[in-house]
C-alpha cells in the first residue's frame, strides 16, 4: 500500500527490497514487498546494503502508483557522485544543470528544475540555495547515502507544491533507526578519478546496544581542474568535506532520534566571465535534524511519525570584478594545482556577493488502522507540514531579504478492492506567505522607459492539489498503473522579487511580484515488472500548465545595475514570466538476463527518455533535456561484475528564443568490479569491492542542453576510476 508503516523507501513508505533480494549469493531478481518498521527491522536489524550483484538488477519499485527511481548503495559506492546531480543524471527521465560539474549540478527531473524540485535530506527539505541559481551547491553529499530516491507524481503531495516536478531524497542513517545486528556495521569507500586527479574518502559507521543507538559519518573530496576533449576546462577545481553525529532512543513501538550535520566546500566556477574573473564560491551549512516513529498499541492510529529540521547557510561568491571588499576566509586559495592557476591575484579580488538562507522545517503523519469496507480495505494516512524560510543576498543585492512560510495538510488513502486492483487518492491544500521588497520595472526591462519603482509587498496564496490512481496486477509479475493529478504551485521569493546581477551566473534577473499561482494537470501511465529474466519499468505522461513560470531571456544585456541594461554586454537580462506550456515525454529502462553464467547471469539493458515542452504560441521552454538512447551488455557471476554500455544523446534542435542548438554525444561507459566476502574475525570486514569504472572513453565533446553553461564548458572527457569499499 501507497501509505504502508515501513519507510524504506521514503517516497513511498512500505516499500521495501526484498529479504531474498538482500541476502541471496546469485540474485537473480529484486522484488518488493510491504512491511512495517517493526518488520523491517526485525528481518533486516542491519541495512545492510544490497551485494554488489544485486546492485545491478533494475531496482523496479512495483507497488507504488508514482515511479520511483532508486539509486542503491552499491551503486552509489562505484559511481562515486560528489553532487546529486552526478549521481541521477544517467538515469531514465532525469538530468542535471551541470553548472559547475562535480560541485554544483542539480538534478532535472522531466525537463524540470529549481523551484519544481524539491531536494530533502531524510524526510526535510536540504535548505540551501541551490534553487536560487545554478551556480549554488546543493549542501547533501551522496558518497554516504544508503540510497537516493527520486519520486514522481502522485506521491510528491506529501513534500509540497514545491514538488510539483518531483522530490529528491538522499537516504542514510544520520537519526539512527536501528541496531545493528553485531552491535556495529559500517562502510569505508575511497577512489581516484584521471580526469581531474580527483581524490575522495567517505566512512560511516552505526553501534548501539541495550536500546541506544549512534551514528557517525564524514567524507572529504578533491579535484583540480577536470581535462575534456583537447585540453583543460579552466577553472572547474573543487573540495569538499562534512560529516555527521547523530544518537537515537530504540524501543519496540518505536524511535526518537537527533543528528547534527556540517558541510562546507571551495569550488570554482568554468566557463566565461566566471572563468576570466576567477570566480569560486564556499558553501557552509550547519543542520540539525530530529526524527521518531511511535506505534499505539490501540486506536485509531496505528502509527505516528515526525519530522523536524533546521539549517542556516552561507555561501560567498569570490573573484576579480566590482569587488566589495575582501575577506580572511580562504579566498585566495585556487586549489587548482597543477594548471597553472597559482594563488592571489591582482588588487580588485575579493567577495562579489553573499548569500544566506535560514530554514525549519517540520511534518507530522499519522497512519490510520485499516478500514475494512464492503468495496475492500482501506488503509492510508493523515499529515501536516509547517516551513519558515529567510534568504538574501548581499552586496550584489540580487534578492532582498525575503521570507516565506507555509502550513499545509494532506491526505492519502488507498483502497484495496481485491482481484489485484488498487485504487488511490490524495489531496493537499497549502497556505504560503511571502514578503519582501518588490520591484516594478518598466515593460521593455530597458531604463529608457522609466526607472524601478521599489515598495514593500505580501502575497499570500492558497495552492490546492488533488490525485486519483489505480493500479492494477497483471499476469507474469507485471504491474500496470495509471492516475491523474491536479496540482498549484505558488511562485517562490526569487520567482517574484528578484532584482539584480547575479555575476556568478552572469545574469541580471528581475522577479515579476504580480504572478499568480501556476496550475499543473497531468495524466501518466506505467507499466513495470520488478521479478524474473525480464524487468521492466516504463512510464509515459502528459502535463499541462496553466501560468507556467519560466525565466525568459529578454535579448537584453546588462553590467552592474539596470541602468546598464541595453547597453552593457556582461549579463543577460533574464525576467520571470508566466504563460501556458504543455509537456509530454517517457522514460523506460529494462534488463533481460539472456545466458547463465557461473552463480549468476549475462544479460542485455537498454533505456530510452525524452521530454518535449513547448508554450502554447508554438515556442519552446528554455533548457529542455535531449532525446536520450542507451544501451549494452552485463555480466554478473561468482562476485564478478562487468558491463558496456553506451548512452546516445540526440542533437537537441527545439530551442527557445536565444537558446542555440546542442550537437548530440555518445558517452560510452565500461565497468570491471570484483566483490570479494570475509571474515570479519579475521580481517574485520565482512565485504570487500575493488574495481575500475570508465566514462566518456570515447573522449566526445559532450555539451548539456539543459545547462546555462552549454556553450562555456564541455563536461569531462575521458576518465577511469579506480574505487574500494569495505563494508564491516
Amino acid at each position: 500500500m501507497l501509505l504502508a508503516a515501513g519507510a524504506v523507501l521514503t517516497g513511498v513508505p512500505g516499500t521495501v527490497l526484498s529479504a531474498r533480494a538482500q541476502e541471496a549469493a546469485t540474485l537473480e531478481e529484486i522484488s518488493v514487498t510491504s512491511v512495517s518498521p517493526i518488520q523491517a527491522r526485525s528481518a533486516a536489524p542491519s541495512p545492510t546494503p544490497l551485494p554488489a550483484l544485486a546492485a545491478e538488477v533494475l531496482p523496479v519499485v512495483t507497488n507504488t502508483f508514482s515511479p520511483v527511481t532508486v539509486i542503491p548503495q552499491d551503486r552509489i559506492a562505484r559511481d562515486q557522485p560528489r553532487t546529486l546531480g552526478d549521481a541521477l543524471a544517467d538515469r531514465p527521465g532525469i538530468s542535471a544543470s551541470t553548472y559547475a560539474p562535480g560541485a554544483a549540478s542539480r538534478p532535472i527531473v522531466r525537463g524540470l528544475d529549481n523551484a519544481r524540485v524539491r531536494i530533502q535530506e531524510n524526510g526535510i527539505v536540504n535548505g540551501g540555495v541551490s534553487d536560487l541559481g545554478e551556480d549554488h551547491a546543493v549542501p547533501v553529499n551522496p558518497l554516504n547515502a544508503s540510497r537516493i530516491e527520486v519520486i514522481r507524481g502522485p506521491a510528491t503531495l506529501r513534500y509540497g507544491s514545491g514538488a510539483i516536478g518531483g522530490v529528491v531524497s538522499a537516504e542514510n542513517n544520520q537519526v539512527p533507526t536501528f541496531i545493528p545486528a553485531r552491535g556495529i556495521a559500517g562502510q569505508v569507500t575511497t577512489g581516484f578519478t584521471t580526469v581531474d586527479n580527483g581524490r575522495l574518502g567517505a566512512a560511516s559507521v552505526d553501534a548501539g546496544a541495550n536500546g541506544i543507538a549512534v551514528h557517525a559519518d564524514g567524507f572529504a573530496t578533491a579535484t583540480d581542474s577536470y581535462a575534456i576533449p583537447g585540453g583543460i576546462q579552466r577553472n572547474s577545481a573543487t573540495e569538499t568535506q562534512g560529516g555527521s553525529v547523530g544518537i537515537s532512543a530504540i524501543g519496540d513501538r518505536g524511535f526518537l532520534g537527533i543528528s547534527y550535520s556540517h558541510f562546507n566546500a571551495l569550488y570554482q566556477i568554468p566557463g566565461g566571465e566566471a572563468e576570466e574573473a576567477r570566480t569560486r564560491l564556499n558553501p557552509n551549512q550547519d543542520r540539525v535534524l530530529a526524527r521518531g516513529e511511535y506505534r499505539p498499541l490501540e486506536g485509531p492510529f496505528e502509527v505516528l511519525r515526525f519530522w523536524a529540521g533546521g539549517s542556516v547557510y552561507r555561501h560567498e561568491e569570490i573573484g576579480f570584478g566590482h569587488s566589495h571588499g575582501h575577506d580572511d576566509h580562504d579566498h585566495d586559495h585556487d586549489h587548482d594545482h597543477d594548471h597553472g592557476q597559482g594563488h592571489g591575484g591582482p588588487a580588485g579580488e575579493g567577495v562579489q556577493a553573499i548569500f544566506k538562507n535560514r530554514e525549519v522545517e517540520a511534518r507530522f503523519e499519522a497512519q490510520h488502522v485499516p478500514v475494512f469496507t464492503a468495496l475492500g480495505t482501506l488503509t492510508g494516512a493523515v499529515g501536516v507540514q509547517t516551513s519558515r524560510r529567510v534568504l538574501n543576498s548581499q552586496l550584489e543585492s540580487f534578492l532582498p531579504p525575503t521570507e516565506s512560510r507555509v502550513l499545509a495538510a494532506y491526505l492519502f488513502e488507498e483502497l484495496a478492492v481485491g482481484g489485484g486492483l488498487r485504487l488511490q487518492a490524495a489531496g493537499r491544500i497549502e497556505g504560503d506567505r511571502l514578503n519582501s521588497i518588490a520591484t516594478q520595472f518598466p515593460g521593455s526591462y530597458l531604463p529608457t522607459d522609466g526607472d524601478p519603482l521599489s515598495y514593500a509587498l505580501t502575497r499570500r496564496f492558497a495552492p490546492k492539489s488533488l490525485s486519483f490512481g489505480a493500479l492494477q496486477d497483471l499476469p507474469y509479475g507485471f504491474v500496470a498503473s495509471l492516475n491523474g493529478s491536479y496540482v498549484e504551485r505558488a511562485p517562490t521569493g526569487p520567482e517574484l522579487f528578484s532584482q539584480g546581477p547575479h555575476h556568478a551566473s552572469a545574469t541580471f534577473e528581475i522577479g515579476d511580484p504580480t504572478l499568480r499561482l501556476e496550475r499543473a494537470r497531468t495524466a501518466e501511465i506505467s507499466l513495470r515488472r520488478a521479478e524474473g529474466p525480464l524487468r521492466l519499468d516504463a512510464t509515459g505522461y502528459v502535463t499541462r500548465y496553466t501560468g507556467f513560470i519560466f525565466r525568459r531571456d529578454t535579448g537584453n544585456r546588462c553590467d552592474d545595475d539596470f541602468g546598464s541594461c541595453g547597453s552593457g554586454d556582461e549579463l543577460r537580462q533574464i525576467v520571470y514570466s508566466q504563460a501556458n506550456a504543455s509537456f509530454y515525454g517517457a522514460e523506460i529502462g529494462a534488463q533481460l538476463d539472456l545466458l547463465p553464467v557461473g552463480d549468476g547471469w549475462a544479460g542485455l539493458e537498454a533505456q530510452y527518455d525524452f521530454v518535449r515542452a513547448q508554450f502554447d504560441d508554438g515556442s519552446y521552454v528554455p533548457r529542455i533535456p535531449p532525446h536520450r538512447l542507451g544501451g549494452g551488455a552485463f555480466v554478473r557471476a561468482n562476485g564478478w561484475f562487468a558491463r558496456i554500455n553506451l548512452l546516445h544523446a540526440f542533437d537537441h534542435i527545439e530551442i527557445a528564443p536565444f537558446e542555440t542548438t546542442t550537437p548530440g554525444w555518445n558517452d560510452l561507459r565500461a565497468e570491471l568490479a570484483y566483490t570479494q566476502a570475509l571474515d570479519p574475525t579475521v580481517y574485520g570486514a565482512t565485504e570487500v569491492t575493488l574495481g575500475l569504472q570508465g566514462r566518456n572513453l570515447l573522449d566526445d565533446d559532450i555539451r548539456n542542453s539543459a545547462s546555462f553553461k552549454k556553450d562555456e564548458i564541455l563536461l569531462p572527457g575521458r576518465n577511469v576510476r579506480l574505487f574500494l569499499t569495505a563494508r564491516f
